[in-house]
């Protein structure tokens, strides 16, 4: 455990998405997204609501930034949708949904808080789907179109940006497994979207480097330790962990591939023209991690991978989505992208924990998220110690929101939203991350928290994970 504050010049802040948390899908003119034609399909999500009016930041931005002020965060990321300010995806563009992003910057910056743009987390403009979508060559340059259009906007003022946000789910949740929009199961379209994303990620790049040279510009990948549940299960755990870690990776800083992730190779070259790698393998100026839990892997005859994912009776320390609690992983896989990758600046984009406690007397007592967030900061100082050259926090999530697939099922915000009225209330874990923020030293803001909530805190370590 490290005795070591945080430096001053490390950045802590929160993120959210553009479809999770905007609602007003069909208003000032904004287009329709794959995820509002999706959620409007019956059965698709598991509680059966969609992101229409979802936290009404659209309409609540001005409380919201309050809300992050008195957060006391040094930053905030946060998603622009495309189709909100070019509703068919090229050509006209909406002044409403420009309008919207100028003012958000704006109340962001009057604060002190520096925005990270993502430029693109997964709702694609349904007009472009309706043309193949990620599955289009054409759709790297309508990014780089989009791309530019927003540069030209916020460049004054914004300097770190993010292209895309998992790009592996995209393509395996909304092309392969169909379980995201826009609903595809398709192997070869899978593997059409992933190199595509690629080479909007490069032609995006390029957009915002035209508009403004001194720009930050990185893209946020999925990362996850990989185990074998078994050893002879050793073979089948590196080939998941090459599509999970490498394959988003390894085109960047290599120009490939990697050839671990066996069948899907072929496939994935199909895709590739002359002068695609030229593009596409330069380093980004950082690599965002999203990061949540590991994986145990066993071998079984599933095309295309042959892996199962397994939560073993015994993993019993969950959070409310089931993903295991293992701190310890976090280090684990930091050090893994330091030595592969020749120890990039990294931000955490995403970590965090969704756990739905109730609202008892005005308070939201989540102690489990607040011991979540201790372990893991804990185990990402230790990774700056090893030696990884990690720049900044953001927790996932700022405000409880609309989680995909589960719909708003899970919840894991620093901020409770009351879906039925919209009122907003922080949490224990937002008065213990403003702490962290105060104190840069996530261990002293644990124990002065478990000082205030003493008979909790024995709940919390009595489902911790020890490191």
């Amino acid at each position: 455990m490290s005795d070591n504050p945080l430096p001053e010049s490390f950045l802590l802040g929160t993120s959210t998405s553009a479809y999770q948390i905007e609602g007003a899908w069909d208003q000032d003119g904004k287009g329709e997204s794959v995820w509002d034609r999706f959620t409007h399909r019956p059965g698709v999500i598991k509680d059966g609501t969609d992101g229409d009016r979802a936290c009404d930041h659209y309409r609540r931005v001005d409380e919201d930034v309050r809300l992050l002020d008195s957060l006391g965060v040094d930053a905030y990321r946060f998603s622009v949708s495309w189709p909100r300010v070019i509703p068919d995806g090229t050509g006209a563009v909406s002044a409403a949904g420009l309008s919207f992003y100028d003012r958000l910057v704006d109340r962001l910056c009057a604060r002190g808080i520096e925005p990270f743009v993502t430029l693109f987390h997964w709702d694609t403009p349904q007009a472009l789907e309706e043309r193949g979508g990620w599955t289009n060559r054409a759709i790297a340059g309508w990014f780089a179109e989009y791309a530019d259009r927003i540069a030209r906007l916020l460049s004054d003022r914004v300097t770190h940006w993010i292209t895309l946000n998992e790009p592996i789910s995209v393509a395996g949740a909304g092309y392969l497994a169909g379980v995201h929009a826009p609903g595809r199961r398709s192997p070869i379209a899978a593997a059409r979207a992933a190199h595509f994303q690629l080479l909007a990620h490069a032609h995006a790049t390029d957009a915002i480097r035209a508009v403004t040279p001194s720009a930050r510009i990185g893209i946020a990948n999925s990362f996850a330790p990989v185990y074998p549940l078994r050893p002879r299960d050793s073979r089948v755990a590196a080939r998941v962990s090459a599509v999970l870690n490498e394959l988003f990776m390894d085109p960047l800083y290599f120009g490939s591939y990697p050839g671990a992730v066996g069948p899907l190779l072929g496939l994935l070259n199909r895709g590739v023209r002359s002068g695609d790698w030229d593009l596409i393998n330069r380093p980004p100026d950082f690599v965002g991690v999203n990061h949540y839990s590991r994986y145990l892997a066993k071998r079984t005859i599933i095309p295309f991978v042959g892996v199962r994912f397994l939560r073993p009776a015994d993993r019993i320390n969950l959070t409310d989505i089931e993903w295991e609690i293992h701190p310890p992983g976090f280090r684990s896989i930091l050090g893994w992208i330091r030595d592969r990758y020749g120890n990039p600046p990294v931000y955490i984009t995403e970590n965090g924990a969704s756990f739905d406690e109730p609202v008892r007397d005005g308070r939201v007592d989540d102690i489990r998220r607040i011991s979540y967030l201790h372990g893991y900061l804990t185990q990402m100082q230790a990774a700056i110690e090893d030696g990884s050259d990690i720049r900044g926090y953001f927790v996932w999530s700022f405000l409880d929101n609309f989680e995909w697939a589960y719909g708003f099922s899970q919840r894991f915000g620093l901020v409770h939203v009351d879906y039925d009225t919209l009122k907003r209330l922080p949490k224990e874990s937002f008065r213990f991350y403003a702490d962290v923020c105060r104190t840069r030293d996530p261990h002293r803001s644990f124990i002065a928290q478990a000082d205030r909530t003493p008979t909790d805190r024995s709940r919390a370590d009595s489902g911790r994970t020890d490191s």
